[in-house]
């Protein structure tokens, strides 16, 4: 990411030449010469490092860093001075100050400190960036494949990944374009940076161009303080564009003069950043189609497919189903708390012949269900949804309702009992929504508006929930 700092000194000189040794190594410096204009820029706008002469901070400086410090989003302290004063050195790191430099170094001195403190800022800031309690990150050596197809899109996948070329991901929902885009970053030259995930269908207009460029103080409505988009957070890094064919058309002019001058601009801003970032984006769209129907500019397009990646559906490679059943199987034993061993022959013969519309996410979804409700140490057709066993053509609830229990008492299948009230509720209400939506979108031919509206949803939070249970509206209609 790019390191934003605040240059504070009290003589021209001393600016001069720190602005020297500063401005560098992906670090955007931004000038303030007296205390007044100072804090008016710590407050108006999120900086990550200021570097300011001891005079500038008044008397005590400690209680002056100490407040600093407690403001909300407030930069890491480097206090310069021009003279050495132990007990003064040590008052501001207590007050929370991250270094203290003498200015009477010599310039390649404190450029080695400069660099030091830059980088671990960049680190810290990095790191902030993760979600909590992230998964082990996504390699490539995970996409083994038994099959043909597959081994030949991996093939192509190889050859690309060590470049920085734009890359366009197509498949159908739940082929796990986000998990290989990952793993093309996590073994890429940038894994060192930061990834950055954005789904443009997921946020409104307004707000994604915000999150991706960034804003200004003031720029509109409720913007009272200046922020970062992602394309300057993801500096160095990968910046994942998630259903790029949900981007409105104004935003889609801007995202194709980052992909030419390698530039953003703020909303609000006078002057552009220059950032460094390689764009990967994902659509389970025909950006075809969408080029000659006018919604996606054909420019855009172009740029975005230097190189395109389709991933193969999981019907087309049937040869690996065996080998996701089996990992999705130790994934969830750590989760689930039961002893199952493996999957019947009858089980995984169903399993191999169903056509898996939602592709590894559904399956993942069918086996953590199948975990729960077997009775036994194997997976069997009749713990598959009917759907996919082809047992009964229709649907069982997931446990008894009180009429069809004999002494009226409302009994769950055992296995439940061995999950929290709170983990066996959301599993239960989870596999509940599932059908729901499954049969409404059946009874409305995969119309979304009309799902929706029977529903009581927003037709964004169907679309949201459609993609998280592996549930396409082609497959409804007739």
């Amino acid at each position: 990411m790019i390191v934003r700092i605040i240059l504070a000194t009290d003589t021209a000189s001393s600016q001069s030449r720190f602005q020297q040794l500063i401005d560098q190594n992906d670090a955007l410096v931004v000038a303030s010469k007296t205390g007044e204009n100072l804090w008016e820029a710590v407050s108006s706008e999120n900086y990550d490092l200021l570097f300011v002469s001891l005079p500038l901070l008044g008397v005590p400086a400690s209680e002056t860093v100490s407040s600093l410090r407690a403001m909300p989003d407030s930069p890491d302290v480097v206090v310069l001075c021009d003279e050495e004063d132990p007990q003064q050195r040590a008052e501001l790191l207590a007050a929370g100050c991250l270094s203290v430099l003498f200015t009477g170094l010599s310039n390649q001195m404190l450029e080695e400190a400069i660099l030091a403190i830059l980088e671990r800022r960049r680190q810290t800031a990095e790191e902030s960036l993760l979600p909590v309690d992230v998964a082990p990150q996504p390699q490539l050596s995970d996409f083994i494949s038994a099959s043909p197809a597959m081994e030949t899109f991996m093939n192509v996948v190889h050859r690309v990944v060590a470049s920085d070329a734009t890359l366009l991901i197509m498949g159908e929902t739940g082929v796990g374009k986000e998990r290989l885009a990952r793993a093309i970053h996590a073994d890429s030259p940038r894994s060192t940076g930061p990834f950055i995930s954005v789904n443009c269908g997921a946020l409104s207009e307004t707000l994604l161009e915000s999150e991706l460029f960034g804003h200004e103080e003031g720029a509109f409505t409720g913007a009272s303080r200046a922020r970062r988009g992602y394309f300057e957070l993801a500096h160095n890094g990968t910046v994942f564009l998630d259903e790029i064919g949900e981007m409105p058309k104004h935003l889609q002019v801007k995202l194709l003069t980052v992909l030419q001058t390698r530039e953003v601009q703020r909303v609000g801003a006078e002057t552009p950043v220059s950032v460094d970032v390689r764009i990967v984006a994902a659509t389970n769209r025909d950006l075809h189609e969408e080029v000659e129907a006018g919604s996606f500019r054909r420019d855009l397009f172009y740029r975005l497919s230097v190189v395109t990646l389709t991933i193969p559906p999981l019907r087309n490679r049937r040869e690996d189903i065996p080998l996701f059943v089996q990992r999705t199987l130790e994934h969830y034993r750590s989760e689930i708390p039961r002893n199952i061993t493996g999957v019947s022959t009858e089980a995984m013969h169903a399993l191999s012949k169903y056509d898996w519309p939602g592709n590894v996410r559904e399956l993942m979804n069918v086996m953590e269900r199948a975990m729960l409700l077997a009775e036994g140490e194997k997976i069997s057709t009749i713990d598959l949804p009917v759907n996919i066993s082809g047992l009964n053509p229709t649907v069982s609830p997931a446990f008894p309702t009180p009429e069809s229990v004999d002494d009226e008492e409302l009994r769950v299948p055992k296995q439940w009992l061995d999950l929290p009230l709170r983990e066996a509720r959301a599993k239960l209400l989870a596999d509940f929504e599932r059908a729901y939506l499954a049969e409404l979108l059946a009874a409305t031919g995969g119309r979304i508006g009309k799902t929706a509206q029977r529903a009581g949803i927003q037709p964004r939070s169907l679309y949201d929930k459609m993609k998280h249970f592996g549930l396409r509206k082609e497959d409804y209609r007739s």
